[in-house]
């Protein structure tokens, strides 16, 4: 259970090029207020691809609607 005042958030991270959504973290949003980008490997392409951030309650495995 997260503290009252906590400034870290749980931020899921989807693929760039696949749009699956496997990996989540936290971060600090008043360190770093501009949206995360991190490479990480991909199961399904298998190969290291870009994992954007995005909320972490949007549907399962599915990536934002832009």
């Amino acid at each position: 259970m997260a503290k009252k005042g906590d400034k870290r958030k749980i931020i899921g991270m989807v693929s760039e090029e696949s749009g699956e959504r496997i990996y989540y973290t936290t971060k600090n949003t008043m360190n770093t207020p501009e949206k995360l980008s991190l490479k990480k490997y991909s199961p399904k392409m298998r190969k290291h691809v870009v994992f954007t951030e995005t909320k972490k309650n949007l549907g399962r495995n599915e990536a934002p609607k832009r």
